[in-house]
């Protein structure tokens, strides 16, 4: 019982760093000048990718016998970098929004680093969506990055 315990808070914890995610790229959203068209689509894309992974991990907590009835809570650590940045936003400054979205991926690529660790005690189903929905952060990370590097 212990494993499926560490297990699913594990999985709760993704959860919730996955909506805080998507709530601090719609925060972003908000936060970007008129000519930004190309950010503002990126961030709706990864606002929904987040969405996506938090319904893809509740499923699988449910399948665990978790009770995954997360949102944005104050309870875990791994999520707190994207409430952070959330606050941090600096009007229509491409940089400034761009370094603080990557603050956020910095986050959460280290909280799947985390959940993707054997003390987990994850199942080869969760460990093979977990590594999915991870290399897709790097991914995301990497582009913001790129992004913040080209920004003026």
């Amino acid at each position: 019982m212990e494993s499926t315990t560490k297990a699913t808070e594990v999985i709760s914890d993704l959860i919730e760093i996955n909506n805080d995610r998507a709530d601090g790229f719609t925060r972003a959203l908000k936060d970007l000048g008129d000519g930004d068209f190309d950010l503002k689509t990126l961030f709706e894309q990864y606002s929904t990718q987040s969405r996506e992974f938090a319904q893809e991990l509740t499923a699988l907590g449910v399948q665990h016998g978790a009770d995954t009835d997360t949102g944005n809570s104050a309870s875990g650590t791994l999520h707190r970098a994207w409430i952070e940045v959330k606050a941090l936003f600096s009007g229509h400054d491409r940089k400034a929004v761009l370094q603080e979205c990557e603050r956020g991926e910095d986050a959460i690529k280290k909280a799947y680093r985390e959940a993707l660790m054997p003390e987990s005690e994850l199942s080869s189903e969760a460990i093979q969506l977990l590594t999915r929905q991870s290399q897709a952060i790097n991914e995301s990370h990497d582009r913001i990055k790129a992004l913040r590097d080209s920004a003026e």
